[in-house]
């Protein structure tokens, strides 16, 4: 027996009827609307543009023109988020409500992203950036590591054992305890799974923060040597489909692991070393190149005679083959440039471009990654202490139009921008530990602080109402490195 899926022609008849018996809203048609007893009068056209999945859509295609329709929430709040869809901009009275108190109303309205957009900081060219907030996790505050893996300009905070998650707008959303007792590696690898690691503890374990609870974890051990046991993190990347670690045993053994994502299952080893020397010694930092696959790692290490690290690229798809390696304070001139280790390295993925930082001079040098020589380096240089951003730009030459282009805050198409003196907030601050862009973001951590700093660029005084917002709720937007490169300038800073 078969059942027909097509209506009868009288179905059908019913249907037709009750279609046309259903207003269709016009563009220009007034509709009313009752927010918590405060009535409300705008146009279809404007409830249409909060999108066709937003409730006040909805409504604009069911609603009774001649009768107001009720909704009970807060009216000063839809004030606020009807003038943003009049005018696609926050008005002033957005100030006098938090952001988490906007947030929730815009959820409940469907209109989150249109939120998000208005409350945008601009791009991070660094010329206007400036301290707007200080993160900082309620108990165990001092933070240990973060991740601010995301475009959307979230955050993530190890401290102590715990791990804070903070959401676009930077409100605290969850707070996991993991079974460490101090994390200091963390990387965002899914939407809602970090990777955490311990130089106190052994193993890569992963711990999905929306359920608050511990998924799986790795462990570096070699079945022919028996030095390799209870082996440590120091640092953690990851690409579309693996999750890479640096790896460090008591016996001075180090290593790179490939984790397959899906399985959580070790599936490569790279860069296998041993020794005390710098050029030997576990790679602090890691960072996967998608454009040639490769895994790039460095390291630093501070002694007696100065600073003293490498760093190599390794090619995972070739048994982790180093395809590329330079060692400071090395032989050649070009290695240290005449004994100027570099203090910290970093990596642009997008545009493919490598920036370190002199340990003497805190000159910064830049290398094309896709040109890499025995010296690849075009150097910056720069004379003052404190937090900057060197951001491109387009015309080489002055930007006001004259001059010859040589002003040491102009070289190589860079020019910094002077973002944290020490004279503008009120002394001298502790030492920049790491630093981290996402979204329109930069992310800063200093010794002693107990919090994570938050760097946005100030907006045009037509915008001072969202300007003001932006403490409260802000919104995606990509971050690219190579534009704007941030360094810490303390003198005798140690990683």
């Amino acid at each position: 027996m078969t059942t027909s899926a097509s209506q009868s022609p009288e179905a059908q008849m019913d249907d037709d009827r009750n279609s046309r018996s259903t207003p269709q809203p016009q563009q220009t048609h007034r509709i009313k609307l009752n927010v918590g007893g405060e009535l409300f009068e705008t146009t279809a056209a404007t409830l249409l543009s909060a999108g066709p999945d937003s409730l006040l859509a909805a409504l604009a295609s069911s609603v009774d023109l001649d009768r107001p329709i009720f909704i009970d929430r807060d009216p000063e709040i839809f004030s606020v988020l009807l003038s943003l869809l009049r005018t696609n901009r926050l008005p002033s009275s957005a100030l006098r409500f938090s952001k988490q108190e906007l947030a929730e109303e815009s959820l409940y309205y469907g209109l989150e992203s249109r939120l998000r957009s208005a409350a945008s900081p601009p791009p991070l060219s660094g010329i206007d950036a400036s301290l707007v907030d200080t993160i900082r996790p309620a108990a165990d505050a001092f933070p240990s590591a973060f991740s601010s893996g995301a475009a959307d300009g979230s955050l993530w905070i190890a401290h102590g054992g715990q791990i804070s998650a903070y959401d676009w707008n930077l409100t605290h959303i969850a707070t996991v305890r993991t079974h460490l007792d101090d994390i200091t590696a963390v990387r965002r690898v899914w939407p809602d799974v970090a990777a955490v690691g311990s130089q106190s503890a052994a193993g890569l374990h992963f711990y999905d923060l929306s359920g608050g609870r511990h998924v799986g974890s790795a462990h570096w051990t070699d079945s022919t040597d028996p030095r390799i046991y209870k082996t440590k993190v120091f640092a953690v990347a990851d690409s579309p489909g693996s999750v890479f670690a640096s790896f460090d045993s008591n016996h001075r053994e180090n290593c790179i692991i490939q984790v397959d994502k899906s399985t959580l299952q070790i599936t490569a080893e790279l860069g296998r070393q041993s020794g005390n020397s710098a050029k030997a010694v576990v790679a602090g930092k890691l960072k996967y190149l998608p454009e040639s696959g490769a895994v790039f790692g460095s390291a630093v290490s501070f002694g007696a005679f100065g600073y003293a690290g490498y760093m190599r690229i390794w090619d995972p798809r070739h048994g982790g083959k180093v395809v590329w390696e330079t060692n400071e304070p090395g032989s050649g001139r070009s290695s240290s440039r005449f004994g100027d280790s570099f203090a910290d390295v970093d990596v642009d993925v997008e545009e493919g471009l490598m920036f370190k930082v002199g340990s003497k001079s805190g000159d910064v040098a830049m290398a094309d990654l896709r040109n890499l020589g025995e010296d690849p380096w075009q150097v910056f240089v720069g004379r003052e202490r404190g937090l900057e951003v060197w951001s491109r730009v387009r015309n080489a030459r002055d930007e006001d139009g004259g001059g010859d282009g040589d002003d040491e805050r102009k070289l190589g198409g860079y020019r910094r921008n002077l973002v944290d003196r020490v004279e503008e907030n009120g002394g001298e601050k502790g030492s920049i530990r790491s630093m981290e862009g996402g979204g329109e973001r930069l992310f800063v951590s200093r010794q002693g602080l107990d919090g994570i700093e938050v760097e946005e660029d100030t907006f045009t005084q037509e915008d001072v109402a969202a300007a003001a917002l932006r403490m409260h709720t802000t919104a995606h937007q990509r971050w690219r490195p190579s534009r704007e490169i941030a360094r810490s300038r303390c003198e005798g800073r140690r990683k």
